[in-house]
């Protein structure tokens, strides 16, 4: 039991700034960005700010949810490799669907 102390205290810490992210996204004014590296559009370039930040926040939102379940997944599994690495695939299995979601937004909210 005090083995999962601490991957524990990592998954939510995580979970907990993802979940931050998409709170700080869903309600902010100006339009946010997916990517780090990415430049946020500007207003004039989308059709609804608040629809892009809102999809954008709860998908952020989600991902933290995400996290948390996975970890509790991996508790359900007897076996140490495989119950570490559910979690793991699930994480990072989740990213090419929230990069593909960020292009459908795209293509729903960027003028043409």
């Amino acid at each position: 039991m005090t083995n999962i102390i601490l991957p524990a205290f990592i998954y939510a810490y995580v979970a907990l700034i993802m979940i931050a992210i998409g709170i700080m996204q869903y309600k902010s004014k100006k339009p946010t960005g997916f990517y780090t590296g990415e430049t946020p559009p500007k207003a004039e370039q989308l059709t609804d700010v608040t629809a892009w930040n809102h999809r954008h926040g709860i998908m952020w939102i989600i991902y933290g949810i995400v996290i948390i379940v996975s970890f509790l997944f991996g508790l359900l599994i007897p076996h140490e490799v495989l119950s570490a690495l559910l979690p793991v695939v699930i994480i990072l299995g989740a990213l090419p669907v929230m990069i593909l979601y960020h292009h459908k937004l795209k293509k729903h909210y960027f003028k043409a």
